[in-house]
């Protein structure tokens, strides 16, 4: 039985929670998260001496690092979701670590300043230099989706499941999109997914943090 440690709405752990839907198959969820500085249970650490949260055990294996998390799961047991030929894995790895380098940083810092922090203090300037850093990857990415349905072509996979885990944070932060509309039109497929619908669900209902060590809390 694979077993998932990490709160969906307080972890990266909802990106594979995300992927466990998907595929369908049962998991043991134990919902944990740590705030900064908190020290961290033995048997955890035993665990994953990295002391993080998503954590996945699948029988002898021990896994961190959520993107890392969903392409072992989606080969070992996507079935269509995972890689059918070596290309089709390269390419998963490489718009995961795309997404991860590219675009998740500068996103989750808009979605900081458009709507975690007090929205009585001027922000324009601050989301006008996170955006910036966005418009370069997301025209990749819009540019690269004109001539396909999903990343790899025709079939949702996992690739799919990894950008848009990370894009999700477009909603939180209320961003305009309509000037990429190839990313748009996918990202709105792949979020109205009901696997995508139950993830979100549990990722929203959390009160808004008031505090920047709360605010910290939610991208470790």
């Amino acid at each position: 039985m694979i077993t998932l440690y990490g709160d969906a709405s307080r972890t990266r752990a909802n990106r594979c929670t995300f992927m466990l839907k998907e595929i369908g198959i049962d998991y043991v969820h134990k919902p944990i998260a740590f705030h900064p500085g908190q020290d961290k249970p033995a048997d955890f650490l035993a665990l994953n001496p990295n002391g993080k949260c998503p954590t996945l055990v699948d029988g002898d294996l021990v896994l961190f690092e959520s993107l890392a998390i969903n392409l072992y799961l989606a080969r070992t047991y996507g079935g269509p979701l995972g890689p059918q030929t070596p290309h089709e894995e390269a390419l998963m790895q490489q718009w995961s670590f795309w997404v991860a380098t590219e675009v998740e940083k500068p996103l989750l810092l808009t979605a900081a300043v458009r709507y975690l922090f007090d929205p009585q203090v001027p922000c324009d300037e601050e989301t006008d230099i996170t955006l910036a850093k966005l418009r370069r990857p997301w025209s990749v990415l819009d540019t690269h989706l004109r001539t396909r349905e999903y990343i790899l072509g025709d079939r949702f996979t996992a690739a799919d499941i990894n950008v848009a885990a990370v894009m999700h944070f477009i909603l939180v932060a209320g961003i305009d999109i309509f000037p990429w509309p190839s990313m748009k039109r996918w990202l709105e497929a792949c979020l109205a997914r009901p696997a995508a619908i139950d993830t979100r669900s549990a990722s929203f209902r959390v009160p808004r943090p008031r505090t920047s060590r709360d605010i910290f809390a939610m991208f470790i």
